[in-house]
């Protein structure tokens, strides 16, 4: 019986991959003699279901499900993926997305076996030459934030693909790299543009044409990721950090990262960029921003030149309980640390008096033991003197 169990294991792909061909050639050609052919060849044409999608409240999922390839991505997975942020970008009610791996792994690049056909020894570049990007829609930047949540292996056009993102949330034992370096694999997924922005050229260059992995903590010294949390909890921080964003006003939220990215993209000149934040500033923009005055009007109440530390509320509903308990915690740890030090400073003083005292304790016993040592000295001198008759 045929293993496909073989198959699926990465380190069996290459191995196996004219296996595969001559399999499923076989396939094809029994299926034509049979009766039910049509309903199996029907259901083989239907692409699997590579791209999951689903909401947590008002946060849009968006996962890559094919762990057995490290979720490498081919064309039907990149349509997938294209079409899932395109309803992301739609969806009213959904103001930040998260894209994360199934399995183990971000994303490890475009399926590279996908790209030899079944007929001829050939390679095809057609995956390359898609309008949006060959493993999603990477050629363009999406409408409203998306947060990556980066496990285990994030490579290649993977990589390029996290760049995308607007955030990246890192396992400390997770690894970035231009792999495909090693392959003779061009980046075609605006890794080329957005990487320098991010991290300058010189580093830029240095990823790019070494090809060499990255840890978790050099990239975020370097500005490649944002966060850096403890293996598996990578897309859990992924959605708390997208819940937060999500609870802001998003007009101005998204008026201020389409101003970054005009800045950093398509400006020549600062007076163009300052144009550019003028020009993406809209009529409904205006009105959050009325609303947002009169509220902080309202809740801070002007009594005092120092009124506004004086309030009912230390900030936004949405983050008081959380930030009043870290500050706590915080003023706690201070005063615990000026205690100790002040502890430690009256300890030293006492130390230093403890010493003064007993060094002059032993300055005294010298002085006294050499005190009478003198006295025992003049009377034996005396003794031993003649007496005059």
């Amino acid at each position: 019986m045929f293993n496909f169990g073989r198959l699926l294991r990465p380190t069996a792909l290459v191995r196996h991959s004219s296996t595969i061909k001559n399999f499923h050639r076989t396939l094809v050609t029994t299926s034509g003699l049979r009766k039910d052919a049509v309903p199996n060849a029907e259901a083989a044409s239907v692409p699997a279901k590579t791209i999951l999608v689903e909401k947590d409240k008002n946060i849009t999922l968006i996962g890559i499900n094919r762990p057995q390839q490290r979720n490498a991505i081919d064309s039907s997975t990149a349509s997938q993926l294209c079409d899932a942020f395109a309803n992301f970008e739609q969806d009213e009610t959904s103001p930040v997305a998260v894209l994360y791996g199934i399995g183990g792994s971000f994303c490890s690049g475009f399926d590279i076996l996908e790209m030899s056909t079944d007929e001829k020894e050939e390679i095809s570049v057609d995956i390359l030459m898609r309008p949006e990007g060959s493993v999603g829609p990477t050629r363009r930047q999406i409408k409203k934030p998306v947060v990556c949540s980066i496990n285990g292996y994030c490579i290649g056009n993977g990589l390029e693909l996290a760049l995308m993102c607007d955030l990246r949330v890192m396992e400390e034992s997770a690894v970035l790299g231009f792999f495909n370096r090693r392959f003779g694999v061009p980046m075609l997924d605006g890794g080329t543009v957005r990487l320098p922005a991010m991290i300058g050229l010189s580093r830029a260059l240095d990823l790019i044409l070494t090809g060499r992995p990255v840890g978790s903590q050099e990239a975020h010294d370097i500005g490649l990721v944002n966060r850096i949390v403890p293996t598996g909890t990578a897309l859990g921080n992924a959605v708390e950090l997208a819940t937060c964003l999500a609870k802001f006003p998003q007009r101005a939220l998204n008026h201020d990262r389409n101003s970054v990215y005009s800045g950093a993209f398509e400006t020549s000149t600062f007076h163009q960029a300052v144009q550019n934040e003028v020009m993406y500033t809209s009529r409904e923009i205006i009105e959050d921003m009325q609303n947002g005055i009169k509220w902080f009007n309202q809740t801070f109440k002007a009594d005092t030149t120092h009124s506004w530390l004086k309030r009912d509320r230390s900030m936004a509903d949405w983050d008081d309980e959380d930030v009043a308990t870290a500050a706590a915690q915080k003023e706690k740890q201070k005063q615990e640390e000026e205690a100790a030090r002040v502890e430690a400073e009256k300890q030293k003083q006492a130390e230093k008096v403890q010493k003064k005292s007993k060094a002059a304790e032993t300055k005294s016993e010298t002085k006294a033991e050499t005190s009478s040592e003198s006295t025992s000295s003049e009377n034996n001198d005396s003794k031993s003197k003649p007496k005059d008759k």
